[in-house]
């Protein structure tokens, strides 16, 4: 009986984590699925050299992100997305919808960016500036501030609803949301002017569509960072599932060095491992306690792990207090771990063919882009003859075609445009209203109609081509010219 009642105390006493195991050992396939969804994961503080490197780029995103929409440039929102008047504003730079081929070759950019980081060192991206473990992160930091560290949030949970419980949980969802709340408003204010926004919103002055999409962006950043955290990277992300095509044996990913380790076994620190026929690893769990997503990265390189290092740091300081040597979990590529390759013989093979290639395709593309925004003209002109009226013969010989004339000045300062045209002899452009030019105000658009007219001698009936020239003076006197095809139509 003695016996029996200590054996089910051990069974008691045993890390949840283990029960955990040995349930999904009896429930393979769906049913370890459904357990694994249904743990809550209780991840445990950690500190370290990648601890900080992941409180830096909180705090760096994070200032980007709230603080970047309040900057000013030349008495306007420095960055803007204004989807009702179809402009983008990135500082000096307005983007319109025709400049819809630098979207895309922005896209593709991001696109070879994405691969070569995963090439190099797995999913940086996903453990350090993903908004998802950005607010993770935060929303982590506030609940151990108020609920208290692993075990006291796991009693915590289990504890029944005291008016203390009901206060710890009141306490960390109103900074949640909090949290959330400045979040979705600040993202709202990248799509409309954040002054006049948060005006609208002091005095309850938004109109219905702003209330529905702050309160839409704000739930989700409190479910998203509050609730599904993990739940995001293990069944939403797609990125965790086509990571394994752009990775292999030379990439930089968190490892688990088993040649080291194993077999792994509890000891002193006292003892000698070797004499034990034990390696490093202790098999305290620490790694498994500190990861975000809840793996166990001893059993090899999975899609879930997001690559933070959280476990670099827990294992680091386990072997610190053992005094063993660090980096049984390290960042380390599968070559260098089988083949033993010293840490500049597995970074010299980062530069592989296939990096070399994403390499050389990201910086043409980058410089390409970057050229062609510097060469950009901000005065644009678009021609569109009138198709209801055709060439007709005027007074004084000449055939006359009218045309719509769409002007597109992305400058700062206003323009004044002058219009040629050639192609045909004594062919002159000219307004309706009599003007010698057209004013277009700066970051504006205007539309004119314009005739041409050309000597009816010795031209021949049909379509001929011509060019229409613009020519104004841009910012600091520039001269800005900007030329469009079109068709000069001659009657019978």
């Amino acid at each position: 009986m003695g016996v029996a009642a200590v054996a089910r105390g051990r069974r008691r006493g045993r890390p949840r984590e283990w029960r955990d195991r040995r349930q999904r050992r009896q429930c393979p396939g769906v049913g370890q699925a459904m357990i694994e969804a249904e743990v809550k994961i209780y991840a445990r503080a950690v500190t370290g050299t990648f601890a900080r490197w992941r409180i830096a780029f909180v705090f760096l995103t994070q200032a980007l992100f709230y603080g970047l929409p309040w900057l000013q440039w030349d008495g306007r929102q420095a960055v803007l997305f204004d989807l009702g008047a179809r402009r983008f504003y990135l500082f000096g730079l307005v983007l319109w919808p025709q400049d819809v081929v630098y979207l895309a070759v922005l896209l593709v950019i991001s696109a070879l960016a994405l691969f070569l980081f995963t090439a190099l060192a797995g999913r940086l991206f996903c453990g350090y500036a993903c908004p998802q473990t950005v607010y993770s992160e935060i929303f982590a930091w506030i609940e151990r501030k108020v609920e208290g560290d692993r075990a006291a949030r796991q009693r915590l949970d289990q504890a029944p609803w005291t008016a203390r419980k009901l206060r710890l949980k009141a306490t960390k969802h109103v900074l949640w949301l909090a949290i959330a709340w400045w979040t979705g408003s600040t993202f709202i204010g990248y799509f409309a002017p954040i002054r006049q926004l948060a005006h609208d919103l002091f005095t309850l002055q938004l109109g219905p569509w702003q209330w529905f999409w702050i309160v839409f962006y704000s739930l989700a950043t409190w479910g998203n960072a509050g609730f599904l955290r993990e739940s995001v990277c293990k069944y939403m992300c797609p990125y965790a599932r086509f990571q394994s095509v752009m990775v292999d044996q030379d990439t930089l990913v968190v490892t688990y060095d088993k040649g080291r380790g194993e077999p792994r076994g509890g000891r002193s620190r006292q003892a000698d491992p070797a004499s034990l026929g034990l390696g490093d690893c202790v098999d305290c769990h620490w790694c498994v306690q500190v990861c975000p997503t809840g793996i166990d990265i001893r059993n090899g390189l999975q899609y879930l792990c997001i690559g933070c290092g959280a476990c670099v740091d827990a294992c680091n300081d386990v072997m610190k207090k053992m005094h063993y040597a660090p980096g049984l979990i390290r960042y380390a590529s599968e070559r260098a771990v089988t083949d033993r390759l010293s840490r500049r013989a597995a970074l010299r093979r980062l530069l592989r063919p296939r990096t070399l290639a994403y390499g050389t395709l990201l910086g043409a593309l980058a410089i390409g882009l970057m050229g062609a925004l510097w060469l950009r003209q901000p005065l644009r002109m678009d021609v569109i003859r009138d198709r209801g009226v055709l060439g007709r013969e005027v007074a004084g010989g000449m055939i006359e075609n009218v045309y719509r004339l769409q002007f597109m000045n992305t400058s700062d300062t206003p323009l004044d445009v002058a219009l040629s045209a050639e192609g045909m002899e004594g062919i002159v452009v000219a307004l309706p209203s009599g003007a010698a030019s057209v004013h277009v105000n700066a970051l504006d658009n205007k539309v004119v109609a314009a005739v041409a007219r050309a000597p009816a001698r010795d031209a021949a009936a049909g379509a001929h081509k011509i060019v229409i020239h613009a020519l104004g003076t841009g910012p600091n006197g520039a001269v800005l010219r900007t030329d469009e095809a079109a068709s000069f139509f001659i009657p019978q």
